[in-house]
């Protein structure tokens, strides 16, 4: 029986949908998110769309749920609506951000009123988190940011965006502090987002880092030659939202980041999830700077599937300017999990 099998059939109830803004300031943008709720039977189920357009949160009123379904059945009825009624989003994802809102949150309602939990349906067990930290590394950058949460941790690993100013004494300075993945961000259709298509700089990212992931480089002539002795660390992110853009990829990966919004329905995720696991892609998480339920989501589906992947979901504390100092470390226990929270 396939994953999504295990869940497709799970009865639900809606009686009620809420939803609630949640926003944080950032020194670049304000982040914005709709935490959802359905209600049924007593029960609340959760999600979070994590669209990235202020404007568009709170979600609308628009959406008339209420009803009996299947956790099947409840999706076939998202993918017949509009979920923008009242404008066309920025990015097509947007859509797919949206719609993961619902099914998470109707999964979890589900699971709720059947008295059970994401772990016992898939049967599967929890395992403690192993997690990353993306600290900005500041204007110029530096290594400071790192030496900061290494002197709390000195097991810490990293996630690093890589900039077009990173010198090769920058290099040499994060060589051995614990960097487990480099993200190219070459996919990005923001202008204010993309990254290098340097082959140069990624010829000597990649020899700095020996063991890190390499994440969403762009492929052309010049980059896959660049990083051809690589091609095993080579991983992607952006252009993953469902199994076919697995398969259009310009070549089988070793690994995928997988970021369950990015692929609308449950049904999507846990296809390429099984996809993965038969031929042997390593998976991490991503996260979307959740605000609310989203957050723990992607935390569990990490303890299930890919826990001790370089998982780039850490508690939101560590993204505050100044993150308190009681934060949990790495691997972070899961424990009390009640539906798909």
């Amino acid at each position: 029986m396939s994953y999504y099998d295990r869940l497709a059939d799970l009865p639900v109830t809606v009686d009620a949908v809420d939803y609630e803004r949640r926003e944080r300031e950032t020194p670049a943008f304000t982040r914005a998110t709709t935490a959802v709720s359905l209600s049924g039977d007593g029960e609340v189920g959760r999600g979070e769309d994590v669209t990235y357009d202020a404007d568009e949160h709170p979600i609308s009123d628009r959406f008339d749920l209420v009803g009996e379904y299947t956790v099947d059945s409840f999706s076939e009825t998202l993918a017949d609506r509009d979920l923008f009624p009242d404008s066309d989003p920025d990015h097509a994802v947007f859509r797919n951000y949206r719609r993961w809102a619902f099914e998470s949150a109707a999964l979890d309602l589900a699971l709720r009123q059947a008295d059970t939990h994401l772990g016992a349906a898939l049967d599967r067990s929890y395992d403690p988190v192993r997690f990353v930290i993306s600290p900005s590394l500041g204007d110029p950058p530096s290594a400071d940011a790192l030496d900061r949460f290494r002197e709390r941790d000195p097991d810490a690993a990293f996630k690093l965006d890589v900039g077009d100013d990173w010198t090769d004494e920058l290099l040499a300075a994060l060589a051995d502090a614990g960097v487990r993945t480099v993200d190219f961000k070459a996919h990005y259709e923001d202008s204010e987002v993309a990254g290098s298509v340097d082959p140069d700089r990624y010829r000597r990212v990649a020899e700095a880092f020996p063991d890190a992931v390499l994440e969403d480089p762009a492929w052309t002539d010049e980059t896959s030659a660049a990083l051809d002795a690589a091609r095993d660390r080579v991983s992607w992110d952006y252009p993953i939202t469902d199994l076919a853009s697995v398969r259009d990829l310009p070549f089988e990966p070793a690994w995928l980041n997988v970021k369950p919004s990015r692929f609308g329905s449950i049904e999507s995720l846990l296809a390429v999830v099984e996809h993965c696991e038969e031929r042997d892609v390593r998976m991490y998480g991503g996260g979307q700077f959740e605000l609310d339920a989203g957050r723990r989501q992607i935390q569990l589906i990490a303890s299930v599937f890919y826990p001790d992947a370089p998982n780039d979901v850490a508690p939101g504390g560590y993204n505050d300017p100044e993150p308190p100092a009681d934060l949990p470390t790495s691997p972070l226990s899961i424990s009390d999990v009640e539906g798909f929270r």
